[in-house]
């Protein structure tokens, strides 16, 4: 028996430190981590269970019959996170390049199987070359089992995708199913055609990282949420995500102790947003001086900027906070914004994280570029989004709130539990010049004086249906309250809504817009 152990333990240590030292310094000599340093940042120290360590693959011709290493490039486990079940699997570059084949895909489904079995989170660390080209066919059934995991846990158990290589081809469809993505500059890429098939195909040249880097898709494409510098930095902020999500959709987000007070009184937002509507401001130091220890995590970040989609804590309680941002394109919701928005409200709703929606929102941005590009559809995303969630959901309107855009970012009447307003609020069909324009056209045109009767038609139409609380009069807003009140009235809401409980009609799904 003793000899049989020293044999494993002899195996064990060739698995854990790799095919060479060769291979190893390559990695480092690109500065990546290796796949078990990689878990060892994202995994509390000492927790990781390694499942299958002695797989190889059994694929022959090629000579691939001559190279069977042990792990077949992918190493796939459980640990913990902060003492919570985290499931993970971390693509091994060294170990043909990270490329899926047979058994390399039967150690994801299988670590796949075992988190939405066991109702924890599965995090990928991916760094692989795509499909085995030797094992053909077969490497392309791994890659569809792998996505039909991916849809089965969607909304079941939170799924998360850090990118620390490259990702080519069909292996970029699996980070676009789960919930959140995150980068590392210069070192992680996504593409589905690399930059040479761009070439030969359009005459475009372009770099791996101008075609599909961490800034493209934190910027342009809204594939990626999150994108840091290293990869240490990236696997701390993937443990402080998985801190306020839950382990599962049966189950509500982790509460933390607080020492912020819950009634703490917010006096500076009297200062921080201005009256008059058409100054900017920036919408973060609201956000900031409202919840626990003015800490948060902003998803899209540099993605549609003119809407933040935030996690935090209101009382110890996990919320998620959509809000629109003033300093960019004043707050218009326009096709991306919508589809930001959205999207953050699905996951919100189907993780129990209640909402709490900031309305500052001129409306929709005009223009033939949006018309064209469906922002019809894209806003009804949104929409359909807040309509469809039954978690608790409250809207605090701060200043302006006009037209469809109100309607959409979670008013009463498409369901939101509780609408508070600032004593600033201005809820209307469009702003007072717009309207006083349409209404009173020829009167204004036949004035001797356009431009006074104009500006004294607009004082009246603010005062008849602008003032702020025209919308609390017709039960349209449930209280006007003082900035200063803002915290303790959320978290006091919220509070009350804890127990919310919604039965649905019964139905296979729904038919989102798209």
């Amino acid at each position: 028996m003793r000899f049989h152990v020293a044999e494993l333990a002899r195996i064990r240590e060739r698995v854990h430190a790799g095919p060479s030292e060769k291979a190893t310094a390559a990695q480092k000599a690109k500065g990546k981590l290796t796949a078990r340093e990689r878990i060892g940042l994202l995994l509390d120290e000492g927790s990781f269970h390694e499942v299958e360590p002695l797989r190889r693959h059994r694929a022959t011709g090629f000579g691939l019959e001559a190279k069977r290493p042990y792990t077949d490039g992918v190493v796939t486990g459980w640990g913990s996170v902060m003492g919570r079940t985290v499931f993970v699997y971390a693509h091994d570059f060294r170990i043909f390049g990270g490329a899926l084949g047979e058994a390399h895909a039967a150690k994801i489904h299988k670590i796949m199987d075992l988190a939405l079995s066991a109702g924890a989170p599965l995090v990928s660390l991916n760094d692989g070359a795509g499909a085995r080209i030797q094992e053909g066919v077969t490497a392309l059934a791994g890659y569809g089992g792998i996505f039909r995991r991916n849809t089965k846990a969607s909304g079941v158990i939170p799924q998360i995708s850090v990118m620390l290589g490259p990702c080519a081809g069909g292996a970029a469809y699996s980070p676009a199913l789960t919930d959140f993505v995150f980068m590392v500059r210069e070192t992680s890429q996504m593409f589905i055609t690399g930059p040479d098939v761009v070439k030969a195909v359009t005459g475009e040249e372009i770099s791996q990282n101008g075609l599909g880097g961490a800034d493209v898709h934190a910027e342009t494409s809204g594939v990626c949420h999150f994108a840091y510098d290293d990869e240490e930095t990236c696997l701390e902020e993937v443990r402080y995500l998985l801190s306020l999500l839950p382990g599962n959709n049966r189950e509500t987000p982790p509460s933390s102790p607080v020492e912020d007070p819950p009634d703490r009184s917010c006096d500076s937002l009297a200062d921080l947003v201005p009256v008059d509507g058409n100054r900017p401001y920036d919408m973060r130091h609201v956000i900031e001086e409202i919840v626990d220890d003015g800490e948060y995590l902003e998803v899209h970040e540099r993605w549609a900027p003119n809407i933040i989609c935030t996690l935090t804590r209101l009382g110890g309680q996990v919320v998620g906070i959509v809000a629109n941002q003033p300093r960019v394109l004043a707050g218009v919701l326009d096709v991306e914004a919508s589809e930001k928005a959205a999207r953050f409200v699905q996951m919100c709703d189907a993780f129990s994280i209640p909402l709490v929606t900031l309305l500052d929102v001129p409306g929709f941005l005009p223009g033939v570029g949006q018309e064209h590009g469906g922002i019809i559809r894209h806003g009804a995303k949104l929409l359909y989004a807040y309509c469809d969630a039954t978690v608790p959901r409250i809207s605090l309107i701060l200043r302006k709130a006009y037209g469809g855009a109100y309607i959409v970012m979670d008013s009463q009447s498409i369901g939101a539990d509780l609408t508070y307003a600032w004593p600033t609020n201005e809820i209307a069909v469009m702003g007072a010049e717009g309207a006083a324009n349409v209404i009173f056209r020829r009167r204004i045109a036949e004035a001797e004086d356009p431009e006074a009767e104009r500006d004294a038609l607009v004082k009246a139409y603010k005062a008849e249906l602008m003032h702020p609380y025209y919308a609390a009069e017709r039960g349209l807003v449930d209280d006007v309250i003082d900035p200063a009140r803002t915290r303790e009235v959320l978290i006091g809401s919220l509070a009350m809504l804890r127990t919310k409980h919604v039965d649905r009609p019964a139905r296979k799904h729904g038919n989102p817009p798209q």
